[in-house]
């Protein structure tokens, strides 16, 4: 199974720039293009929050409309900068989503070789998330209904520190008690994450958990010192879709795309003549080696 994980889209009103600066839709018009020409196409794709940059009805609007030529379904999650009830007013045709009015929009993928959990992190008019008690509980049992199910989580506020002070300060209250919970559960294969516009992973409740660039907006400059603490800075890094390929052997294995607008590939001199010792090579290292179960997984 593939998985795509866009985040972080700050879709703004058309004809606008995220910012005052950054072309956020024009660059997600890009990703959808980039994604669709993937080989092999994604599953599914995952979009882990912060979809619009205010919230507006406007701006769900735009989304939907650059979205449209999207060929893996995709599912979302809100984040910060989205409003819940105006997101889930938007996408009512979503079927795996709730209702408008609803107090969180999470949700279960049932239909997938692996099990997919979509947990809402979000607290109106706040930019740090929230995972309360009746969100733990409910995860806690939505796993426990399914002990035997590989399983991926999304969410956009990371459970975890990341070392850059400033959106540490809006990060997760309740990562250590949702850290239990997944712990007690060896079906989760990983926690994927948006909300910190940067590629981080960690080794966490037993299991990998990670944040992902974002796909269409600057990334957040890397700051881990204290000097540096809580000043704001984005850099402008390159774009990317995270993905997410299970193999049989190991588990997810996490890869970035970066999305650069033109997409081309250059063959080293004389490919012929590498391709056969590859190939070779291959057989005699992957087929042994590589297809072997492990005895170290978790399931």
């Amino acid at each position: 199974m593939l998985i795509a994980q866009i985040t972080d889209l700050h879709v703004v009103e058309n004809d606008r720039l995220c910012q005052g600066r950054v072309a956020t839709n024009a660059q997600l018009q890009e990703a959808v293009a980039h994604i669709n020409r993937l080989e092999p196409r994604p599953d599914v794709v995952l979009a882990t929050g912060d979809l619009t940059d205010h919230g507006t009805v406007e701006e769900y609007e735009a989304l939907r409309e650059i979205l449209a030529p999207l060929r893996p379904p995709v599912y979302f999650i809100p984040g910060n900068h989205d409003q819940r009830d105006v997101f889930l007013a938007a996408f009512t045709d979503h079927a795996y989503l709730p209702r408008p009015g609803a107090p969180f929009a999470h949700y279960v993928i049932d239909q997938y070789q692996v099990r997919l959990i979509g947990l809402d992190t979000t607290m109106p008019g706040q930019h740090h998330g929230v995972l309360c008690a009746e969100r733990l509980a409910w995860l806690d049992a939505t796993l426990q209904a399914a002990p035997h199910r590989p399983t991926l989580l999304f969410m956009h506020h990371p459970p975890f520190r990341t070392g850059i002070r400033w959106v540490d300060a809006i990060g997760l209250h309740g990562g250590r008690k949702m850290e239990a919970i997944v712990a007690r559960h060896a079906q989760v294969e990983w926690v994927v994450c948006g909300h910190i516009h940067r590629p981080i992973q960690v080794a966490w409740g037993g299991t990998m958990a990670c944040t992902a660039p974002s796909t269409s907006h600057a990334q957040v400059a890397l700051a881990l010192t204290e000097r540096q603490g809580f000043d704001f800075a984005y850099v402008l890094e390159p774009r990317a879709v995270q993905l997410y390929v299970r193999d049989p052997g190991y588990g997810f294995l996490a890869h970035i795309s970066y999305v650069t607008g033109t997409d081309t590939t250059y063959a080293p001199v004389n490919p012929a003549r590498l391709r056969e010792p590859f190939q070779r090579r291959y057989a005699e290292l992957c087929h042994v080696e590589f297809d072997a179960a492990s005895s170290a997984r978790r399931l």
